[in-house]
């Protein structure tokens, strides 16, 4: 693990030559995601690199975005060093600074494609994201596993071939069979920043899991298009009797696009005698984006 751990940072140390502004320089956090910033902005103005470590790249700035912003920086100021990085990767992509850059991101994108499996540690859960040596059946691409009650769900990314859509897997303790499911996620359109719901957070300043989702005014449903008794190969024995729910690409876009820090809640729903009958399972979105990167990357 120690070795995959080193490998899968190497990407990121690469791009830790490039020169960071005075503004910066007293915010770690800030700094990492401004060097990773400047290099993606390289890339897009100079073509610097072809798709798979483009991606790679992506992938690394949209962790260091979430780790920035789980320390306190806020949205605003992140997007201001953005704009900065932006800027400076654009001007200057043709330096020899970027260009010596640019050279050890390539020789650590080699160790990085060899890698087979990367964990995306969050507060409560992390992403697991897994690029299978072959084909041949369905898998898990990106997942999260989650406790509800006595219940268990497993939620990601996961398909054969090129079709991974957003599923979510889960088993019911008591034996209930639901009738659908729906996923529920802030919805940007209608509010810009993350609903975290500081009244809730604990003595150390612990914002819980179900407090970190908005009002069902601010929130988009999406509803589950498909449902069928999970494949054997998405389930653990601890989930005899799982369902399987299939989600559309919008959703898998919209949790792509949202603030590491907040949650999303899977609905499960169970006709009851005085009406539906609802369990809630929630998953941290963390760094989804670039669990959902890495998977779709080929194994070389």
């Amino acid at each position: 693990m120690a070795t995959r751990r080193r490998l899968a940072q190497a990407m990121a140390a690469a791009i830790g030559v490039v020169a960071v502004g005075p503004a910066l320089a007293a915010t770690p956090a800030a700094t990492l995601f401004y060097q990773r910033a400047v290099m993606t902005a390289a890339d897009g103005a100079c073509r610097l690199f072809g798709p798979d470590i483009g991606a790679a790249l992506a992938a690394s700035k949209a962790q260091a975005r979430g780790a920035a912003l789980r320390s306190g920086i806020d949205p605003t100021s992140l997007a201001a060093f953005d704009a900065q990085a932006s800027s400076a990767g654009a001007a200057g992509c043709r330096t020899a600074e970027i260009t010596a850059a640019a050279q050890q991101v390539r020789a650590a994108f080699a160790d990085y494609a060899h890698l087979g499996y990367m964990d995306f540690p969050g507060e409560f859960a992390s992403w697991v994201a897994q690029r299978p040596t072959s084909e041949a059946g369905v898998s898990w691409r990106a997942s999260q596993r989650a406790r509800f009650g006595w219940d268990l769900l497993r939620f990601g990314l996961a398909g054969q071939g090129d079709d991974r859509p957003l599923t979510a897997v889960a088993s019911f303790a008591d034996g209930a069979q639901p009738y659908g499911a729906r996923l529920v996620l802030r919805d940007t359109d209608a509010t810009a920043e993350p609903y975290l719901d500081v009244r809730q957070a604990d003595i150390d300043g612990h914002i819980p899991i179900d407090a970190r989702l908005p009002p069902r005014a601010a929130a988009r449903v999406f509803e589950a298009g498909e449902m069928k008794p999970a494949d054997k190969a998405l389930v653990t024995p601890d989930m005899a009797g799982a369902w399987s729910f299939r989600f559309p690409q919008a959703a898998t876009d919209a949790l792509a696009g949202l603030d590491p820090r907040e949650s999303v809640a899977v609905e499960f729903l169970f006709a009851g005698d005085n009406g539906d009958v609802v369990r809630t399972a929630y998953v941290e979105v963390g760094d989804f984006a670039s669990a959902k990167v890495f998977q779709a990357i080929a194994l070389k």
